[in-house]
């Protein structure tokens, strides 16, 4: 239950349209918000007397029927403190503070300016309190800077189609100035901004029946917002006609029936880059739970067979998409307690869920054999075939599928190639989401970053919208090494695509290669970087839903690591950012009950790190560790496991390989 305290109500007054300035603060005071409104509204950003964000315009255009609207004139203010925790069972702390300066503005035009003040960053939006129906042609956000800093841009790349805005969020970073972002490009967010002894990260948060918002260089040193038009016609296209793509946009990029609250935007800013990591923004301005029993939804981990192509040995049958090769997926999840296995693409028929299914494989004898294992199974699907090809959400297709899936016992369904955030995308999304809770299903999206939903529907464990560790499995070489630095995207998405949610990065690759013997191999894939580099991401990359990629043969074959990874939980009590720079290494702790676990990672650059234990409990503590082998800059593959006894007083020492890393668990 959200508790709220409303500190104080500063003041409440009819001002004229040109009434100025109005600011409001952050808690700690450090955060300083100043709207501006004489001829345009504009919202400032200052963090402890550095401005951050210059003044931005904000504003929206709008047609009611034949009538041309704006945000309109501010008339009455109001101010506000507010107090306020919500409970998150389903996230990497039991309980979220949600503390703020708020400030609400009323314009003529129906419209609420809301802005509140963090002292982790700032965000605003817009909500229309319009009765009429209304068509937004588009929404003015800006994001203006002092300086050409620095910056990490996604950029949009690989579009399906060759539709603009259709496309699956994956994106590696450009490290470029601002002045050099490329004009014609759009980028993604999360996007963030190096100013000297500070990071501001923009991001959009809340979307909800609107598309997301994406970014593109604007005049001088800012970037604009930039969104998807409204479809008005598509085909089954893209990907091995796996997209349902937009072939007509409209002139407006959304439709509203009135009353309706837009997307926050959001600036989040720290002087420290490893506070990032433990930041609650995306989640404090998601909509609140809409399921009212969520004791069914069980988070975990799940053996996957399509990373590692169902490459299993020592059997007397061939192995691929067929019900003895899942018998034995279910036998290595139930062998290392693991809650899931899923069945990828292949078992149905490329059109449909219900129809033209795979004859090699027995549905009915997998459930029960799980069942009786403990092993619940999850199908994936393509969006358009969930949805009847219908983006605007034919509900009773949906839950047809849905019902008789669940019915015959299927746990949930991983839901791939939306590669797509506009208003029908994101429609949708919610509509699957409150289908799959009716019938007690989770739900894995991919081809979406997380924009808020995860909140509202717990049952979302994961989303993509990352370069995660299929990409290995195309990876090129150039020269001496692979085409891109994947160590060191590894130690960026915690900052950047983690600050928006879930991630589905599907870790865990027992083949590891240094930069010289690294290549991509689609049957016999291999990751960048060390074992142990592998191993920590399970501490260090937040997924309710928890992959292990690598087959099962190969996590037999080590099965001191799986007992490892095996052991970690995919939610957690409380976390703590002990140490860390965006894009060079990442230091981790998060506790479960009583139980610590810790987890350092590396780019392609060897570090030594020490590590405050300070936050452990008194006594002494037995410690399970794997961190890098002495000969790991060589072979990938070599680490070393010791156990030790650590007390809150000590600090320890660490070394991390190249590409390298370290984790533990403390009991």
């Amino acid at each position: 239950m959200k508790l709220i305290t409303i500190l104080n109500l500063l003041f409440l007054m009819a001002l004229n349209a040109s009434a100025g300035n109005y600011e409001v603060k952050s808690p700690n005071g450090k955060v300083k918000v100043t709207v501006t409104t004489d001829e345009q509204v504009c919202w400032q950003i200052d963090y402890d007397g550095k401005t951050v964000l210059q003044p931005s315009k904000i504003d929206i255009q709008l047609t009611q029927g034949k009538k041309l609207l704006g945000l309109g004139k501010v008339g009455k203010v109001a101010k506000t403190v507010v107090n306020s925790s919500f409970e998150s069972p389903f996230y990497k702390k039991a309980s979220v503070k949600d503390c703020y300066g708020q400030l609400l503005m009323y314009t003529n035009q129906k419209f609420t300016i809301e802005v509140r003040v963090y002292d982790d960053g700032a965000a605003y939006r817009l909500i229309s309190t319009n009765k009429k129906p209304l068509n937004v042609i588009n929404e003015t956000a800006e994001f203006c800077f002092a300086a050409d800093y620095p910056a990490f841009v996604p950029y949009v790349n690989d579009n399906r189609g060759g539709e603009r805005y259709c496309y699956s969020f994956e994106s590696y970073y450009d490290e470029q100035k601002l002045s050099e972002m490329y004009a014609d490009s759009l980028a993604i967010t999360p996007l963030a901004v190096c100013l000297p002894q500070l990071k501001a990260i923009i991001m959009d948060a809340g979307v909800e029946n609107y598309p997301g918002m994406m970014l593109k260089k604007g005049e001088g040193n800012s970037l604009k917002a930039e969104y998807a038009p409204y479809p008005l016609e598509q085909e089954i296209g893209g990907y091995a006609r796996l997209n349902l793509v937009p072939t007509k946009r409209a002139g407006y990029i959304a439709q509203l029936n009135g009353q309706q609250a837009l997307p926050w935007r959001a600036v989040v800013i720290t002087e420290r880059d490893a506070d990032i990591m433990n930041c609650d923004m995306a989640q404090r301005l998601a909509p609140a739970c809409r399921i009212s029993d969520t004791s069914w939804i069980r988070p975990g981990k799940v053996a996957w067979d399509w990373w590692n192509n169902t490459n299993i040995t020592g059997v007397d049958f061939a192995s691929g998409m067929n019900t003895n090769t899942y018998l034995y997926y279910i036998d290595f999840a139930s062998k290392n307690h693991l809650e899931y296995i899923i069945i990828d693409e292949g078992w149905s028929g490329k059109e449909s869920l219900m129809e033209a299914l795979n004859p090699e494989i027995d549905l009915q004898r997998l459930i029960a054999y799980g069942q009786e294992k403990g092993v619940g199974i999850i199908l994936w699907s393509s969006w358009r075939n969930l949805i009847g090809s219908n983006p605007l959400g034919d509900v009773a297709v949906t839950d047809a599928v849905m019902k008789h899936y669940a019915d015959m016992g299927i746990k949930g369904f991983k839901v791939d190639f939306f590669d797509r955030d506009d208003q029908q995308a994101i429609a949708s999304a919610y509509q699957i989401a409150a289908s799959a809770a009716r019938h007690h299903l989770v739900l894995d999206y991919h081809g979406l970053k997380p924009f808020g939903i995860q909140r509202a529907y717990p049952n979302i464990f994961n989303f993509e919208g990352m370069k995660g560790l299929e990409n290995s499995k195309w990876e090129p070489r150039v020269g001496d090494g692979p085409l891109h630095n994947q160590p060191r995207y590894d130690v960026t998405i915690p900052y950047l695509r983690m600050l928006a949610g879930p991630m589905d990065y599907t870790p865990g690759a027992m083949m590891n290669a240094m930069k010289d013997s690294f290549f991509g191999n689609n049957d016999h894939p291999m990751s960048q970087g060390t074992r142990v580099h592998q191993m920590a991401m399970y501490t260090t990359f937040e997924a309710p839903l928890q992959m292990l990629a690598d087959s099962p043969t190969k996590y037999m074959q080590n099965q001191e690591c799986t007992d490892f990874i095996a052991q970690i939980p995919t939610t957690f009590d409380e976390t703590l950012a002990l140490d860390g720079q965006l894009g060079e290494y990442t230091l981790i702790a998060r506790r479960k009950s009583d139980t610590w676990y810790l987890a350092a990672m590396t780019d392609w650059t060897p570090r030594d790190l020490t590590i405050d234990l300070s936050f452990l409990s008194a006594g002494q503590h037995d410690a399970d560790i794997f961190a890098d082998g002495a000969n790991a800059q060589k072979e990938a593959t070599d680490y070393k496991h010791a156990k030790q006894t650590v007390t809150a007083n000590q600090k320890l020492r660490i070394h991390l390989s190249s590409g390298g890393g370290w984790t533990a668990i403390i009991r």
